[in-house]
């Protein structure tokens, strides 16, 4: 998966925007403000994705492109190299798992605006 791929499948989210809250070179998606993927524009192509704890260690035990979030809370983001060996199917499932967990999160109000887009 490039990074345009990547981008065009996290913007079909329902309710995805992207910004550059941090820098120029930091893209950030979100779903009603709350963060599910960032990716830096200037160097490899990785991405940050939210992850169940749990989940994270048995991905990162498993494939060797899937490390602790850089930067990020290490329980609950993994680093994913997206240009490396694994299968978009097991990319797309990684990223729909890190929206649906921020999802999951949202209030009673903000479940009921994101259906209403």
């Amino acid at each position: 998966m490039n990074i345009e791929e990547f981008r065009e499948y996290c913007l079909s989210k329902k309710g995805t925007t992207e910004e550059f809250p941090f820098d120029e070179v930091t893209l950030v998606f979100k779903v009603l403000g709350k963060m599910y993927a960032l990716t830096s524009l200037n160097k490899n192509f990785s991405v940050n994705l939210k992850c169940d704890p749990e989940k994270a260690i048995a991905l990162r035990e498993e494939y060797e492109t899937i490390q602790p979030g850089y930067h990020m809370n290490k329980r609950h983001w993994n680093t994913v190299e997206m240009e490396g060996s694994l299968k978009i199917e097991l990319l797309k499932k990684m990223i729909d798992h890190s929206y649906e967990l921020v999802v999951s999160k949202l209030t009673k109000k903000q479940k009921e605006e994101l259906n209403n887009l």
